[in-house]
């Protein structure tokens, strides 16, 4: 008899969300982030996360990564090569803004920190992680993550039909996706105008 071993392929969203939401713990938590002025870095640092995800979980290379992403294969050896000490350095001071080109730098911490801990592979999200995800804007980036991840590679601005293909079979709070999207003006500039849309349709 053959016995076949078959190896379960890790769960690198999974994965990456956890990074993620590790970052933003870092900064300060989500509460911090309600007092910057901005938050059109945080595709960046989901960009950010996935990479160093799929570099050291996954052992891509750099030019797979960048296909798998929808980025500049540069911009993924600027993310790999960053400094996580010199964010270290950077978090130990009173934090008034930050941008994406410490994304990189903070996405290699938070996956350092999680591997310390033992926890980027648990199973699931603790409930004290998925109650830091509500509290920015009333958005919960939870279901944010989920959106960024499926439209990484689009390029912006988008209209609907775009959208509607990449986003297909997604439910926000209940809602099928393709609803929202009919509720949307288009087309859309970024991410971040993206995700303020969904977050109105939600609460109309």
């Amino acid at each position: 008899m053959v016995v076949i071993n078959v190896v379960k392929r890790p769960d690198f969203d999974k994965m990456a969300r956890k990074v993620f939401m590790k970052a933003i713990d870092l900064v300060g938590g989500l509460k911090k982030l309600a007092e910057f002025r901005n938050l059109t870095w945080l595709p960046s640092l989901a960009k950010a996360s996935y990479a160093v995800v799929l570099k050291n979980e996954g052992l891509y290379t750099n030019l797979k990564i960048a296909s798998e992403l929808g980025i500049a294969e540069q911009t993924v050896k600027n993310i790999l090569e960053a400094k996580e000490e010199e964010v270290e350095k950077w978090l130990s001071k009173e934090i008034e803004e930050l941008d994406e080109h410490r994304a990189g730098g903070l996405a290699k911490l938070a996956y350092k920190k999680l591997k310390e801990e033992g926890t980027l592979e648990s199973e699931e999200v603790t409930e004290k992680e998925i109650s830091h995800v509500k509290e920015v804007f009333e958005i919960d980036i939870g279901w944010a993550v989920y959106v960024l991840a499926r439209i990484r590679g689009l390029d912006f601005p988008v209209k609907k039909e775009e959208l509607k293909e990449r986003l297909e079979g997604l439910k926000i709070k209940s809602k099928p996706i393709e609803e929202i999207l009919e509720k949307i003006e288009y087309p859309i500039a970024t991410p971040a105008e993206l995700l303020k849309k969904i977050k109105s349709v939600l609460e109309s």
